[in-house]
This record gives C-alpha cells, structure tokens and sequence, in this order.
C-alpha cells in the first residue's frame, strides 16, 4: 500500500492516526476502519473499502493509494464529498485522478 503524502484522517482517528498505519502494514484487524482509495480502473476516481475486505490473502494490497481513512462507511462518504469538494474548488472540474496524483508529484 502506499499512502497519499496529504492523508485525509478522520477527527475521531487523528490521534491514533500512526497507530493504525503501524497495524495496517502488520496486517492486524481492525473491524471499523475504511479507507478511500485510488480506484483501480483509471477510468474511475475513488472507491471505498472496508479494511478487513484486504486482509484476505488473495486481494493485491500492493496497487492500494491510500487517500484516507476513517471510522466507518459514513465519515469515507464524508472524505469523498470533502476530497471532490476541494479538487472542484482548486480546478474547477472533477478530475479527482488526476488532481491527487499531480499533488502527489509536488515537492
């Protein structure tokens, strides 16, 4: 997995915020956790997964760009709102994809 230099945390994880990226790459359970995504067809922008959905053995975590994570499917719905919000207002379009990804690239 790798994960977006601007990582969007939700209030309620912010201070435990290492604490779970230390898990996640230990590969330990964390039932409540969601994380927004890069979506992998590069035709899309965003998609939400459950974390525990990626701890089966057969899902390739490695192609993951991670952009947030959250408490539940609700606060990631937020971050997408919040994420689509914030490249309209700096682009005026909805080019989500590319719009993280340039940031990504910036020093």
């Amino acid at each position: 997995m790798k994960y977006y230099k601007d990582l969007y945390v939700s209030d309620t994880l912010k201070k435990k915020k290492k604490k779970i990226l230390k898990k996640m790459e230990a590969g330990k359970f964390m039932p409540g956790i969601h994380l927004v995504t890069l979506a992998a067809n590069p035709d899309n922008h965003l998609e939400i997964w459950h974390y525990p959905i990626l701890l089966q053995p057969a899902f390739p975590k490695e192609d993951l760009f991670v952009v947030g994570i959250s408490k539940g499917y609700e606060e990631a719905l937020e971050f997408v709102e919040e994420i689509v919000q914030e490249v309209y207002n700096e682009t005026e379009g909805t080019d989500v994809r590319s719009f993280i990804l340039s940031k990504e690239q910036e020093g």
